[in-house]
């Protein structure tokens, strides 16, 4: 099975099931096991967020060290995203896609075996780097394989996983610690792993390989778009923990992103064979659709940060809890997965867009409302509208992004497609951190103004306090002092996050305006010709 030795090469294997709309058994099958790798990959993003605290107390790591579990798997995946495009042409998917779930499955299983924080931050790199091949891969062969007539059921399946597995991160992650171990988070990519990885090697045929791309291999446009990349997403994760260009590091890196940034560019527009083709954004629909996959990937990426912050922060919650109380945002994707698949065959796709951006900043307009006191039930409604939000959103953003690109085009195109919406991600992350600080900071401020001995307000709670700690004698001030200090520093840090989700309504609300003004793009159907 190493090779199907009647497949013919990649134009006339793509010619054929655009032309009938039946599903080659053997593809499908082949299809959904890449499906599954790459919901891997997007779930270790998140799975070991709610489980850091746990894994910094095996490995004995610092605060500092043990982000870099979560920022070494972030940088090396989006270098290989773009990287993917090209390696897919020149290896072929059967290859690139068994490699990447191998090497993915071998780096989760040394991660579970790390025994230091060193050791855990190499792995974590190795195995976002050659996870990262296995999502885009997935996006392309989805419109190379399939039929337009049958992406109203494709389309959702792998909308839902990219939208759920980050979604559903910290549950899952939560489950495994408590039920097990940390080094389970890992583990439990072993089995499925190999069983991809054999699926891969056996099923795959879509496309034969082209030895000839690596004879002219840019490997200086391959070390800058590294260390641009690298470096912006090195910026982006710690520069909010470390006062942005504050920090002597984070200016290094930026520096060395934008220089790199620079000779990466140069490279791209001049070498004879790029590793990154940009002509796909000359593509207007594509343009338009990576554009609204950035802000998504601020949304999805966002509030999967905001609502176990909020509720590990202010609620005390541990991550068996935050994950049950995260969990129904996926099931509001799960179920609205089937309704988006129909609605992208009979619905103006702006009509589906505009629907669930609006949905989706409900949701967060709802949260503006939060107080300290907010639990499962309170957060519920605007989980649900997040989740069907997200799922009405993706569909027709897929779609008009890499539904009408031509076949020779689809797979670099969706290495960069899928590189905006982690990009958007890091920028989101990144913003939404420094606003939440920033804001914390300015209702401090605002709320030490009016605790003082001349407000009569301050004063009932501070005389309450110290009746509530009167049996600890001469102590009761001070603790009541203290106690009103964290009540206040409690309250500060709320209105911040309300904040935080007013800018992500605003956003949102914005984005629906500008799909108002979008051309309809060409039913998917009438890009048949073309495939």
């Amino acid at each position: 099975m190493a090779s199907n030795p009647v497949a013919p090469a990649i134009g006339p294997a793509l010619a054929a099931p655009a032309d009938s709309d039946r599903i080659d058994p053997r593809r499908l099958a082949a299809f959904l096991a890449m499906t599954f790798g790459m919901f891997m990959a997007i779930l270790d993003i998140q799975i070991v967020s709610a489980s850091l605290t746990e894994i910094q107390a095996g490995l004995s790591a610092s605060a500092n060290e043990i982000t870099w579990v979560q920022t070494a798997y972030l940088i090396a995946e989006v270098i290989m995203i773009p990287l993917s495009g090209y390696l897919s042409r020149a290896l072929g998917t059967r290859i690139l896609f068994a490699i990447s779930a191998g090497g993915f499955t071998a780096a989760s299983l040394m991660c579970g075996l790390s025994t230091g924080i060193n050791e855990m931050i190499f792995w974590r790199a190795v195995q976002g780097f050659i996870g990262g091949g296995m999502i885009p891969t997935v996006f392309a062969t989805a419109y190379l394989i399939f039929p337009r007539s049958k992406m109203s059921i494709v389309g959702p399946m792998i909308g839902l996983v990219a939208t759920l597995a980050p979604t559903i991160g910290p549950t899952v992650g939560g489950y495994l610690t408590d039920a097990l171990s940390w080094h389970w988070l890992f583990f439990v990519n072993i089995i499925p792993g190999l069983a991809v990885t054999i699926a891969a090697l056996l099923l795959i045929d879509f496309d034969q390989p082209d030895w000839s791309l690596f004879r002219g291999f840019d490997w200086l446009g391959l070390l800058s778009m590294a260390a641009f990349l690298g470096g912006l997403e090195y910026v982006l994760e710690e520069g909010p923990r470390n006062d942005w260009f504050g920090d002597h590091t984070v200016l290094l890196m930026a520096w060395v992103s934008g220089i790199s940034a620079i000779i990466f560019f140069a490279r791209v527009f001049t070498f004879r064979q790029p590793i990154v083709d940009l002509r796909a954004f000359g593509n207007r629909n594509f343009g338009i659709g990576s554009v609204f996959s950035f802000v998504l990937g601020i949304g999805l990426y966002g509030l999967t940060y905001l609502y176990p912050l909020y509720l590990g922060r202010i609620r005390g919650y541990d991550a068996l809890m935050i994950g049950e109380t995260v969990f129904v945002s996926g099931v509001a994707m799960f179920l609205t997965a089937p309704l988006a698949g129909r609605l992208s065959a009979k619905v103006d796709p702006r009509y589906m867009l505009i629907t669930g951006f609006l949905l989706f900043a409900v949701g967060t307009y709802w949260l503006t409302y939060i107080t300290k006191d907010w639990d499962f039930w309170e957060l519920f409604w605007p989980q649900v509208f997040r989740g069907v939000g997200l799922m009405l959103s993706i569909v027709p953003i897929n779609n008009i992004a890499l539904g009408t690109l031509p076949p020779e085009r689809l797979k670099n195109a969706s290495g960069l497609y899928n590189l905006m919406r982690n990009l958007g991600g890091a920028v989101g992350l990144a913003l939404l951190t420094t606003i939440l600080n920033d804001r914390t900071d300015l209702h401090l401020a605002r709320l030490h103004e009016s605790v003082t001995w001349s407000r009569q307000p301050a004063l009932e709670t501070l005389n309450m306090l110290m009746q509530r700690f009167s049996s600890y004698g001469s102590d009761a001030q001070a603790m009541a002092l203290k106690q009103l200090n964290q009540i206040v520093h409690q309250q500060g840090v709320v209105m911040a996050f309300a904040d935080v989700f007013l800018v992500l309504t605003f956003l949102f609300v914005g984005l629906a305006v500008l799909a108002m003004f979008m051309k309809r793009p060409p039913a998917l159907g009438a890009a048949e010709g073309g495939h």
